[in-house]
């Protein structure tokens, strides 16, 4: 072959080459004032600019600026109270749930300037672990059994009035099986009327919902679980099929086993992670919209990422978190953690 031709050749194969796409960039973390030393376990993530985040002494944060700056709310009476959960609409309307005693719903409508209690348990026992929004009207909250029944909750106008389907309308608990309120993230929700929520103790099992909270069905998880600190910690669906447990052991936090699985028929089953797996106790999984299969998840001693859905996982940053969430677009996250610790996450 001339000279010319292979030249010509090399240079095309090589322009080729660097054509070639080499997967998304990598992830980005940049730490941001909260202003607050509280322990925070919620985070809603509204737009590129609003993000809502919650925890303890009554903490309640909001930005409006993308992390630049952010306030804290003032909630009359609150101080003592642990908001681990938050959602919000948009800068103006959220709800925020407490886990401990006394359990409560709060919401706002103009920016955190007033509140009002939505709903209050009348049972002492109540303990509150999460919630998901379905929309602006419609959602359900879970919390750990009373009296041989999970403790669900539904409202479909907008947290006006909150009411427990009938006892039969999910599976019994089994005894020593509850959920936990480390990241606002064992209840989730997709599409009209898919729902999930992930337990832990004595089993780790997702129970679905197809119907709205109606009703409700139990299946097993491989998820590391039979005593009170394991199981399911965080549950999340990126559409109707593809979805990702996280969890372990929240006394040991370095314990790489069992601590993550996913379903790709809609939470019907769920199968164990093929290769690696997150490097320890997760206590939040989110998937990372605008890339399809990929996932962060966070525990306290640092984050991993997916991009097959769940199936192996990959250290990307040694630093611990509670929670995170990530807005529609996918163009910005955030993680809440330990001592007030915020981060913006981009590409």
């Amino acid at each position: 072959m001339p000279k010319r031709r292979l030249c010509l050749l090399a240079l095309t194969l090589a322009t080729a080459s660097c054509s070639e796409p080499s997967g998304p960039p990598p992830v980005r973390w940049s730490e941001q004032p909260s202003g607050t030393r509280a322990s925070l376990r919620g985070v809603c993530a509204v737009d590129t600019e609003t993000c809502w985040a919650s925890g303890s002494d009554g903490t309640c944060l909001r930005t409006t600026d993308g992390g630049r700056s952010w306030q804290k709310l003032w909630i009359s009476e609150a101080d003592a109270l642990d908001f681990r959960d938050v959602h919000a609409l948009d800068a103006h309307r959220a709800w925020l749930l407490t886990a401990g005693t006394p359990a409560r719903i709060y919401h706002t409508v103009d920016g955190g300037e007033t509140w009002i209690i939505q709903h209050e348990a009348a049972d002492e026992a109540a303990f509150y672990d999460s919630f998901a929004f379905w929309d602006h009207q419609r959602a359900v909250a879970f919390g750990d059994p009373i009296d041989d029944a999970f403790d669900l909750l539904v409202t479909a106008n907008g947290g006006q009035t909150w009411t427990r389907p009938t006892r039969r309308a999910a599976p019994a608990p089994l005894k020593g099986e509850a959920g936990f309120a480390a990241s606002g993230t064992c209840v989730a929700v997709t599409g009209a009327d898919l729902g999930w929520i992930g337990t832990g103790g004595k089993a780790a099992r997702v129970l679905r919902t197809v119907d709205g909270g109606r009703s409700w069905q139990a299946a097993s998880t491989p998820i590391l679980a039979g005593w009170p600190s394991a199981g399911i910690f965080s549950i999340a669906f990126r559409d109707e099929d593809h979805g990702v447990v996280v969890g372990g052991d929240y006394l040991d936090p370095d314990n790489p086993l069992r601590n993550a699985a996913f379903s790709h028929d809609g939470g019907k089953t769920w199968l164990p992670t093929t290769r690696s797996g997150p490097a320890g106790y997760r206590s939040c999984v989110a998937a990372w919209p605008g890339y399809p299969g990929t996932w962060l998840t966070v525990g306290p001693n640092g984050c991993d990422e997916s991009s097959d859905d769940g199936r192996s996982w990959s250290t990307i940053s040694r630093v611990g978190y509670h929670s995170l969430a990530f807005e529609a677009s996918g163009r910005a996250g955030w993680a809440v953690g330990s001592d007030g610790r915020i981060a913006r996450i981009t590409r």
